[in-house]
């Protein structure tokens, strides 16, 4: 049996990993949400552009996302310039760079599964608030998001399972810095190249399976949990 105890680099790359991953997850939720909702609830010229846009990720190859990323916000790029400049924000080569390739990448799933849900809700209910004077907003979070939770719970957990696995978008806009831009699966990646590496690969890649798994039961488990509480008696 090879050596099982985890570097301190392996441990950085883990716990880079999960932070990226939630911060990704987390910031892309509320834009996942309203985006969700126009394309399942909204009528208007252009809205099959803005779904292909949304999806794009998702067909293009990672590197090329990751170097459109670079483009608009490295230091150089419009964006980028932009946020350094008055904000003194720099997200390339940086781990808020990789949350955020990673919150790019895992963006469609989210919207996707948000979407279905929004369809799935039974439009009736939805008119039958308005009637009443609710506000649209009002209906939203008291009669829609209640019943959406499930999807949404299901869109937090595919963006974060995208975002542990990310390589491509998050090498190419924020590069493989130890410590800093290094994820978990940069630095199997890393352990691949050199010789003696594969021990280390091995027990990075099975944590990531242990990891990508306890994250599925528990989204599971709390959209259970909620599908029983939002039930009608």
């Amino acid at each position: 049996m090879g050596d099982l105890s985890l570097s301190a680099q392996e441990w950085a790359a883990i716990s880079l990993s999960l932070k990226v991953s939630l911060v990704a997850m987390l910031a892309s939720l509320p834009f996942g949400i309203v985006v969700a909702y126009v394309l399942a609830r909204g009528r208007f010229w252009g809205k099959s552009l803005l779904n292909g846009v949304v999806h794009l990720p998702l067909i293009l190859p990672p590197v090329v996302t990751g170097y459109v990323l670079l483009i608009l916000f490295g230091r150089r790029g419009p964006i980028g310039a932009f946020l350094a400049d008055n904000f003194g924000i720099v997200l390339s080569f940086r781990w808020t760079g990789a949350a955020l390739a990673c919150a790019v990448m895992g963006f469609p799933l989210l919207v996707r599964s948000i979407r279905l849900s929004i369809e799935a809700v039974d439009l009736k209910l939805e008119e039958a608030a308005g009637t009443l004077g609710a506000s649209r907003a009002l209906v939203f979070l008291t009669i829609t998001l209640p019943l959406i939770l499930p999807g949404v719970l299901a869109g937090m957990i595919l963006s974060f399972a995208k975002a542990m696995g990310e390589f491509g978008a998050t090498i190419t806009f924020v590069s493989n810095i130890p410590g800093e831009t290094q994820t978990l699966s940069a630095a199997i990646y890393t352990f691949t190249q050199v010789p003696g590496g594969d021990a280390g690969a091995l027990r990075l890649t099975l944590i990531a399976i242990a990891i990508s798994m306890a994250a599925l039961l528990a989204s599971e488990a709390l959209a259970h949990v909620v599908s029983k509480r939002i039930k009608p008696q």
